[in-house]
């Protein structure tokens, strides 16, 4: 079939590869370095535990097989190792079945790492990468030009994402119709970046600016995707653009490099194909292309109909291989930032004027002089779950008495999700407690007077003081 593939692609098609790669080795490296405190059989969210109520057929995993600490590790590890493969272009020189194969291997750990991560992989750019994952699979190597339906579907994606979080915006809070959400964004963000206190004190006339300039690029832009070249390049290139300018202003994960990855097949690169070129595609290849393409179309029905209705959610899954989902991010902007700050003593006797030392968090603010760094796309789960948990203690219902226990034990792996403990390995502290404080960033003036980016002030207690029991503390 003539009309199957694009040659003129072939350069598109392999920067998203090797981007896509890039991400997976990301958030692969992620879950290995992070999940024995969060999953692990003695972590907060034990994966045993969940696997034990919730059946395969929910939630499709390895994990549903076997679960050990140590069968994790060695996915996640697998999963870095496929991942740096794929991005050093290994998959251009196996045969195309084998290179098929070979992006699969990585969608199916991450599907398994994801259906088992409850709450600290409830994020939308979990579904995001793995029903972009999935379409890779599908688009080839060498032997074969892009398949045009493949693009297509990627591009489908990226419409879904843009015009879904265009959407949610304009139907949530009124500050994105009134183009003032800005005023607070960058102050109330989950995890501000190192530039987000300067981004925060633009003029206000700037900040109206990008909501409306925003309000464009997810409303408008996205339908550009579909137009000849080099429409829809100029339409993809504002996205990109758009993006880069949300990496410069905080730390999203990698949300916004995702978005950038799918994204690059809608641009057309100057660059002709290899030589001596793609030759014609297998039929056994278009047969299975075609029937993706047809099952993909078939569900998307459930996340045009979310998008269409006045009751849009966000970030949700419609089946259980992520293969469809739907997206979106601050449909409401809080207008207060609250941090949880989390102290523990070695006083026998709890009281006000104990010596109360702060646990520091790598990313979360903590210390009002400390600046925030620049994370992303690396995703820090815990201290974007204490963000939520400053919002309303229901966030953490589920793991906080957890952290509050392990940190009581200075057990060593939840140690290293944190940045500072204030108590050395073999002297725990007797007590811990919780503070939910109101931060905002100092002004120029408090800046130059004190050096510190926020101002704190405390509201009220969050968790009195709290120690381990003979009924709490675990065999």
């Amino acid at each position: 079939m003539d009309w199957f593939t694009a040659p003129e692609y072939w350069m598109s098609r392999l920067v998203f590869q090797r981007a896509l790669a890039a991400v997976y080795l990301v958030a692969f490296l992620t879950a290995a370095l992070q999940f024995r405190a969060l999953l692990g059989e003695r972590g907060m969210l034990p994966v045993p535990r969940f696997t034990e109520r919730v059946p395969f057929r929910r939630a499709p995993s390895l994990f549903h097989l076997h679960y050990s600490d140590r069968f994790f590790a060695a996915c996640a590890w697998a999963g870095c190792a496929v991942s740096a493969a794929l991005l050093a272009g290994l998959d251009s020189r196996l045969p195309l079945g084998a290179a098929m194969l070979l992006w699969f291997v990585p969608w199916v750990l991450y599907l398994s790492i994801v259906n088992v991560g409850q709450t600290w992989y409830g994020f939308g750019w979990e579904s995001l990468l793995l029903e972009v994952g999935f379409l890779a699979v599908f688009i080839g190597n060498d032997e074969v030009a892009p398949p045009v339906l493949v693009l297509f579907l990627l591009r489908w994606i990226l419409f879904r994402v843009e015009f879904g979080a265009g959407l949610i915006k304009m139907r949530g809070d009124e500050c994105w119709r009134k183009l003032t959400c800005l005023d607070h964004h960058h102050e109330t963000q989950p995890m501000p970046g190192p530039l987000s206190w300067f981004f925060h004190h633009l003029p206000k006339p700037l900040h109206r600016t990008e909501v409306a300039a925003n309000h464009v690029t997810q409303l408008a832009v996205p339908f550009l995707l579909f137009t000849p070249q080099p429409i829809a390049t100029a339409a993809a290139s504002l996205m990109i653009l758009t993006q880069l300018w949300l990496v410069l202003s905080g730390n999203f994960s990698w949300l916004n490099w995702i978005t950038i990855v799918l994204a690059l097949p809608a641009v057309a690169f100057p660059s002709d194909p290899p030589s001596p070129g793609p030759g014609p595609a297998p039929l056994w290849y278009e047969v299975l292309v075609l029937t993706v393409a047809a099952l993909l179309v078939g569900l998307s029905y459930q996340p045009v109909r979310n998008m269409i209705s006045r009751r849009q959610i966000m970030n949700r899954s419609f089946d259980p291989l992520h293969l469809v989902n739907t997206y979106g991010a601050f449909g409401s902007v809080s207008r207060i930032r609250y941090e949880v700050v989390v102290e523990g003593t070695d006083d026998d006797v709890p009281r006000e004027d104990s010596g109360w030392r702060e646990y520091e968090f790598k990313g979360k603010p903590g210390d009002p002089r400390r600046w925030p760094r620049q994370f992303a796309p690396y995703h820090l789960r815990l201290d974007w779950m204490m963000w939520f948990a400053a919002l309303s203690p229901a966030y953490a219902g589920t793991w906080f008495s957890a952290l509050v226990e392990r940190l009581l034990e200075n057990d060593r792996d939840t140690l290293r999700l944190l940045r500072r403990s204030p108590f050395p390995p073999d002297a725990p502290p007797r007590y811990i407690r919780a503070r939910l404080f109101r931060y905002r960033y100092t002004t120029w003036r408090e800046l130059r007077e004190t050096g510190a980016c926020w101002q704190r002030t405390y509201v009220r207690e969050y968790l009195p003081p709290t120690r381990l029991t003979g009924v709490a503390q675990r065999s």
